[in-house]
């Protein structure tokens, strides 16, 4: 098979910018290399064009043109052409895109499309309770509509986004996967105390969306009963989008002066530092209040992290409460401070959620299970369009 994805990012030293669904893509990308098939990556958006060549990967960087009127029409019928032309010189026989603001609305290729549920800025905008622009909305519907077919990263997406845009259409879930070897904890410590390493690690995005401001609240009462208790927040700060100001700001000034003194920020690591520091946690906290299927959840699990999580629909297709970790409602500071609590004071449970934690990951959601449940659709998409 040769399967192309039209992607806004995609993890590469010259591709300025990726997060969770450039992750996933480049995940299915190298286990289909493996398996002997051919992907093409369509990067729009870009600074440049360019064409080059990543471990058997093809990649097309697409420059973003600007247009004095109608740009949101031109430049899709601009990335349209460009993509037929591929499809048609390599036979490429599917092509993938995201649903965020709908970019295939208006493109018609020479092949299937397939579009993958990770969330559309409807989606966020409801779980958020914000107001979403109106030209998204419309966006994502037409691409929505006009697709083949349509797949998702968990099944709490896909039904919230069928009642969102009034969906017909069977949608298929298939979830993120992660590689696991990549994913491993060779560090057995448990440290209590700011000098002893980080005793809870908070990482992603610095966003309201992800739960970071109810979090200071959380972390305030576990500081009351553990004063010594530290936090490290790892992720870029987004300005908040409700009050316009820095949300790392925000989140400081809700900190009692306790729990300010034992927090740090760090806004920027490599990507492999990332692991190091998850590593050295002794409670993953991660209350999003938006999310699809993160990345972030499952890199954490597979390193045999006990976890505290928010409770919302995806958190209950990923993770066992009671079992790998704790799902709490974020807003509920003080129940979701005693999970935190219960982690950093028995070592014991901390050890055996973190244990199944890594084993749910390895039985349900490794790269090489999923990647093969995705060849299998794919196969199946490509043999009814013959």
């Amino acid at each position: 098979m040769h399967i192309a994805f039209l992607t806004p990012e995609y993890p590469h030293i010259s591709i300025s910018h990726s997060a969770g669904i450039g992750t996933s893509i480049k995940n299915l990308a190298v286990e289909l290399i493996k398996q002997q098939h051919k992907v093409t990556v369509f990067v729009y958006g870009q600074k440049n064009n360019e064409v080059f060549n990543d471990n058997g990967v093809a990649i097309h960087k697409i420059a973003h043109t600007k247009y004095v009127v109608g740009g949101w029409f031109f430049y899709r019928k601009k990335l349209e052409k460009y993509v037929n032309n591929s499809i048609e010189k390599s036979n490429i026989q599917l092509i993938e895109a995201p649903d965020w603001t709908g970019v295939t609305a208006f493109m018609k290729f020479k092949c299937p499309l397939l579009i993958r549920l990770h969330g559309t800025d409807a989606y966020f905008c409801k779980l958020e309770g914000r107001k979403q622009k109106s030209k998204n909305y419309f966006f994502e519907k037409i691409a929505l509509k006009s697709a083949d077919y349509i797949t998702s990263v968990s099944e709490f997406t896909a039904q919230e986004t069928k009642q969102l845009f009034n969906l017909k259409k069977a949608i298929k879930v298939i979830y993120n996967g992660i590689d696991t070897s990549q994913f491993q904890n060779n560090q057995n410590t448990f440290s209590v105390g700011e000098n002893k390493g980080e005793t809870i690690l908070y990482f992603g995005s610095i966003i309201r969306k992800k739960g970071v401001l109810e979090l200071a609240y959380i972390f305030n009462k576990v500081v009351e009963q553990k004063p010594l208790a530290h936090l490290t927040l790892l992720g870029k700060d987004v300005n908040d989008i409700f009050e316009n100001k820095s949300t790392l700001e925000l989140f400081l000034n809700k900190l009692s002066p306790n729990a300010k003194k034992n927090c740090t920020h760090i806004a920027h690591v490599p990507y492999n530092a990332v692991k190091e520091h998850i590593a050295r946690a002794n409670v993953i906290v991660l209350p999003s209040f938006a999310e699809a299927f993160p990345m972030t959840w499952l890199e954490a699990m597979a390193m045999e992290k006990a976890l505290v999580t928010s409770n919302i629909g995806w958190a209950k297709e990923l993770m066992v409460d009671g079992e790998t970790g704790f799902i709490e409602n974020p807003k509920a500071h003080q129940l979701y401070a005693d999970k935190i609590l219960q982690l950093l004071e028995n070592k014991e449970l901390n050890a055996t959620f973190g244990e199944n934690a890594r084993q749910h990951i390895v039985n349900n959601f490794s790269q090489k299970i999923i990647s093969n449940q995705n060849i299998n659709y794919f196969g199946t998409i490509i043999n009814e369009s013959i």
